[in-house]
């Protein structure tokens, strides 16, 4: 008897740690969804996909091995019914469950689907089993049509979209994305310029002259330099 209750703990225990992984996924793709919407992207949200349906797909195996009990097999009874608040349920539960009381065991310890739910699905079911097999296996060749069509497309799609982005990863770059953002900001801001002041020539007062110069003219600041005419142009033949 101990040796299987210990089985059952073990098991439990392993369940519970792969139930918390799967929870913390999902809690981590709900809150990408509701917060950063405006820059989530599609592949991003099918990698999100992937984790989760890989933790679902190792909570099955650990419900599957030799190791655990068939919990189907198990009767799960409340000791005690109490509409009063208890904080350790509260914490287990993460503030969902506050109290264990009449009105909500029946949800929580429910082993079948609702009455409503399973009326439903059971009319759904005999309505299933009234079309002819013929009719059934012509919408299910339809549907399996229309699916692989959908299919197709989007493989093309991503086809191309791979196609696209190898071709612009592999083109040369044909300038430097610093040195241009550089000069964009000198044009349109002024940034990295720097200010020159001007200063101009002092022109001489009366009765000044520089040296070398007749009074009453002004020497220029301008040096010019006069070739002679004879000299032979560099181009000319």
């Amino acid at each position: 008897m101990q040796r299987e209750e210990k089985q059952l703990e073990a098991a439990l225990e392993a369940l519970l740690q792969r139930i918390n992984d799967l929870k913390t996924s999902i809690r981590t793709l709900l809150f990408r969804l509701e917060n950063e919407y405006a820059s989530l992207s599609w592949p991003s949200v099918l990698d999100s996909y992937a984790v989760i349906s890989g933790q679902m797909n190792t909570l099955l195996k650990v419900m599957k091995n030799d190791k655990t009990p068939l919990l189907r097999n198990l009767i799960v009874l409340p000791l005690v019914l109490s509409p009063d608040a208890d904080e350790e349920l509260k914490q287990a539960t993460e503030g969902r469950v506050v109290a264990f009381s009449h009105d909500i065991t029946p949800d929580f310890l429910r082993t079948k689907p609702d009455p409503d739910v399973e009326q439903r699905q059971n009319q759904f079911e005999h309505r299933a089993y009234q079309v002819p097999p013929e009719t059934s296996q012509k919408q299910i060749n339809a549907m399996n049509k229309v699916i692989n069509h959908v299919l197709d497309q989007i493989t093309h799609s991503r086809e191309d979209w791979e196609n696209e982005a190898t071709v612009r990863a592999a083109a040369a770059q044909t300038c430097v994305i610093a040195d241009t953002q550089a000069l964009i900001a000198a044009v349109g801001l002024g940034k990295s310029l720097k200010t020159v002041p001007i200063t101009a020539p002092v022109q001489p007062g009366p009765g000044r002259t520089q040296a070398g110069s007749a009074p009453g003219k002004t020497t220029s600041t301008i040096k010019t330099t006069i070739k002679a005419a004879s000299q032979v142009h560099p181009y000319n033949r």
